[in-house]
């Protein structure tokens, strides 16, 4: 992917993930995990393809990015913390730029890693977890944040949200990771 082909992907996923209001369309988890995956799968890595120099300043040691990225996206799945994400501004602001930031960190992490394998273990140790999160949300036998956000139950909507975490996010980290192998094993002699 050319640098601005890479930067129109990633103008048009914060747009979609900031700009359009999701909410008219989808279920309101639905939305809410549009607005993540557009983030942290797409905008994300899209950026740093797109911005090295910007690559380069949010590089962090592959596992370190990795754990940011489990703890922002574990933690704003929380009840207390999805709630006010989805009820205030300012816990939606900070919830929005947290997942921008930690997909910046996984990505530029892996992406720049001196050892693309290292790279490769950070991006499918996101793949994982993200996988576990989104299948909890599938499976889960009721709703979990609409009585906390005070709103009617939308278990479909749930799963609905899990359901595109497996279809968008998990693909991505994982179609990132066998990038990277391929990259070892084109760079090993023969």
């Amino acid at each position: 992917m050319t640098r601005a082909v890479a930067l129109v992907v990633a103008l048009f996923a914060l747009a979609l993930a900031w700009l359009v209001p999701l909410e008219q369309r989808f279920a309101p988890f639905a939305a809410h995990m549009i607005r993540h995956m557009a983030l942290v799968a797409v905008a994300a890595p899209a950026l740093v393809i797109a911005l090295p120099d910007l690559a380069r300043r949010a590089a962090v040691p592959v596992l370190a990015g990795a754990f940011v990225e489990f703890a922002v996206v574990w933690g704003w799945h929380l009840p207390g913390l999805h709630a006010a994400a989805r009820l205030e501004t300012v816990p939606f602001l900070l919830e929005q730029a947290a997942f921008l930031v930690a997909g910046l960190m996984v990505w530029a992490g892996a992406l720049a890693a001196r050892e693309p394998l290292a790279g490769a273990g950070g991006l499918l140790l996101t793949s994982m977890h993200m996988t576990l999160l989104g299948a909890l949300l599938v499976l889960a036998p009721q709703d979990l944040y609409s009585a906390i956000c005070g709103r009617a139950d939308d278990l479909a909507g749930q799963q609905t949200g899990g359901l595109l975490m497996l279809a968008i996010g998990t693909p991505a980290y994982l179609v990132g990771g066998l990038f990277l192998v391929a990259q070892t094993l084109k760079a090993r002699p023969a």
